[in-house]
């Protein structure tokens, strides 16, 4: 099979469940923005796959995927088969909490701010945690026009905020310390 289809050369995409939008859309930003997060978190995981935190960047992929799948299908009737796989709840934004949670407890107060550098694992995850705001911002866009979980907006912000915890615990386990502004 091949990868191509010449379908999109005109500036237009297919979306799951039919339909077809311009490049443009905000639908296709948001789900895009959510495909660019999960390839910055497979690099994040990729400086040290042994690192503490790969079996919850793992996780997080499977959930990037699910959202979206569902980004990438407007009609509603199509959207169970997206998320047929899909194993997000408000459950994950809980377990994301107690992550954030235990991270902190390991590290020093925050009295500035950070400066996204360190380690290279800790610089992969400052820089998914910026594509992790973009991607949200995206989809408050797309909410605008059409539904969207809130459930999604809810991860996204919980995420980010876990991965900038995770990059400044890389630092501190690494004995790189923060920088800060």
């Amino acid at each position: 099979m091949k990868i191509y289809t010449k379908t999109g050369d005109q500036g237009e995409t297919s979306l799951f469940g039919g339909g077809r939008v311009p490049k443009s859309h905000p639908r296709v930003a948001a789900y895009g923005d959510v495909d660019e997060l999960n390839s910055a978190i497979g690099v994040a995981r990729a400086t040290d796959p042994r690192e503490f935190a790969d079996t919850l960047l793992e996780s997080v992929q499977q959930d990037l995927f699910a959202i979206g799948g569902h980004l990438a299908t407007p009609d509603p009737k199509k959207v169970a088969q997206a998320l047929a796989k899909a194993d997000l709840s408000p459950e994950r934004v809980g377990e994301l909490e107690t992550v954030i949670d235990q991270a902190t407890d390991e590290l020093p107060s925050l009295t500035d701010f950070v400066l996204p550098a360190g380690s290279p694992k800790a610089a992969a995850l400052h820089l998914a945690r910026t594509v992790c705001r973009r991607a949200e911002r995206s989809i408050v866009r797309l909410a605008q026009e059409s539904p969207v979980p809130d459930l999604f907006l809810e991860y996204l912000n919980r995420l980010s905020d876990t991965l900038f915890t995770l990059a400044r615990l890389a630092n501190h386990r690494g004995g790189h310390g923060d920088t800060t502004w």
